[in-house]
């Protein structure tokens, strides 16, 4: 119970924290190279890229791993009916002669 009280406690309060993380990235970034003009490039293409698209680079990396997992999962179950199916057929063929 304590720690469940103590969980929800603490995402409430730090849920307040996300609105000011987005500038968290560049300011990294400018830490570690210690150029501002690479940091405000990649902030100002980023921005870009959620304006024009709608979903940050990080969405779009992830629609893609989502997408190709889907294809995947459709391909292994196409080879599995295929597999099954040839089978059957395999054995019906063999009763006929």
């Amino acid at each position: 119970m304590r720690k469940i009280f103590l969980l929800l406690f603490s995402l409430t309060f730090l849920s307040s924290c996300a609105q000011s993380t987005a500038l968290l990235g560049p300011a990294i970034t400018a830490g570690n190279t210690g150029s501002v003009m690479q940091a405000s490039f990649s902030y100002g293409s980023n921005m870009a890229v959620k304006n024009v698209t709608g979903k940050t680079p990080g969405e779009h990396a992830a629609s893609f791993v989502l997408e190709r997992k889907e294809k995947k999962r459709i391909r292994k179950e196409i080879v599995s009916y295929l597999e099954t199916h040839i089978e059957v057929m395999r054995k019906k063929l063999s009763l006929k002669k």
